[in-house]
């Protein structure tokens, strides 16, 4: 049996080969991507991919925990990280330490995701201290949507570069093991990889990073609607699933499905 990843082999990859993640929230995705990657994870961003939501921030707790102990079922060598949802973290230390233990028990997964740079660090330190292995997320966090008035990538301005930095480092010193760099201007992404002595994983940042994340409907060609510049389609598979859902139609309609070879056959009496 595989020996699963842990937070250390990650934290140790700094400077090494690139971490390879995807998200991932089913189990049968699991099964398929586990042998490919280092890293799944349980983005909140199957508020949008799975359930049609606008924005992660309708998503809750009790989703973030069904998905992750499927992806868990599914997998048996990735690190899997599980996205803190939307209000399960910010409103204090006991409330994020809290939600946190609920996910790690009731999944099984072996690390959190949560947004924020400097105003969380405390937050961060203390989950850390108590057992909490906690990945960071810093640049365009998409929890802050209505605040940052859109999906705009930051580090546009030096102030928002120093801003990115300053969170990137404060939050490397709270005690993450890695964190995921978001929407940041080229130069700004490579800027905070070189200053942090834990891996950063890139999505809309730099080739800098030290392992890249994409959504893996994605890259699957499988998502509707807007898809990111910085996507890249390593497949089309919406396409090949509208011609099998085409093909199986006409075959229903015109009752050529199911044929003899897919029906059970009748028992014959002794």
């Amino acid at each position: 049996m595989a020996k699963r990843l842990t937070t250390l082999d990650i934290a140790t990859r700094k400077g090494g080969v690139p971490l390879v993640t995807l998200t991932c929230y089913t189990a049968p995705m699991a099964t398929i991507l586990d042998s490919h990657v280092d890293i799944l994870l349980v983005g909140d961003s199957l508020g949008m991919v799975i359930y049609g939501f606008d924005s992660t921030l309708p998503v809750t707790l009790d989703m973030m925990i069904a998905h992750g102990a499927a992806v868990m079922r599914g997998s048996k060598r990735a690190l899997v990280v599980v996205d803190m949802p939307f209000g399960s973290y910010q409103a204090g230390k006991e409330q994020a330490f809290m939600a946190c233990a609920r996910i790690l028990a009731e999944t099984g997964a072996q690390a959190v995701k949560l947004e924020g740079g400097a105003e969380m660090a405390e937050t961060i330190r203390f989950l850390v201290e108590r057992g909490i292995p906690v990945m960071g997320h810093v640049g365009l966090m998409p929890q802050r949507v209505n605040a940052l008035g859109g999906y705009r990538y930051q580090g546009r301005s030096d102030s928002e570069a120093a801003s990115i930095t300053h969170d990137a480092q404060a939050i490397e010193q709270a005690g993450v093991f890695s964190m995921v760099i978001e929407g940041v201007k080229e130069e700004v992404a490579r800027h905070v990889t070189a200053q942090l002595r834990v891996p950063t994983i890139g999505i809309g940042a730099s080739p800098a990073c030290d392992g890249q994340v994409l959504v893996a409907e994605d890259m699957l060609g499988l998502s509707q609607g807007y898809i990111p510049g910085f996507v890249k389609h390593y497949a089309h598979l919406a396409q090949v699933v509208e011609q099998a859902a085409k093909t199986y139609a006409e075959e229903v309609r015109n009752r050529t499905f199911p044929s003899p070879e897919y029906c059970y056959p009748l028992k014959k009496n002794n």
